[in-house]
């Protein structure tokens, strides 16, 4: 598993790399977050937040 998981970063930058899309890291990075923060919280807690951005 940590393997399939190295790899797929390192072909994810290399996608970047080669088709110099690095203005989505930022974006991809903000939605990592995000999603963190949602499952950790458990989603209830922060649904009047998530609903004002959206």
């Amino acid at each position: 598993m940590k393997t399939f998981i190295m790899e797929f970063l390192r072909e994810l930058l290399y996608f970047f790399k080669i088709r110099k899309k690095y203005w989505l890291i930022p974006l991809i990075l903000i939605l990592l977050f995000l999603s963190f923060i949602i499952i950790i919280t458990g989603g209830t807690a922060l649904a009047p937040f998530i609903y004002t951005i959206f």
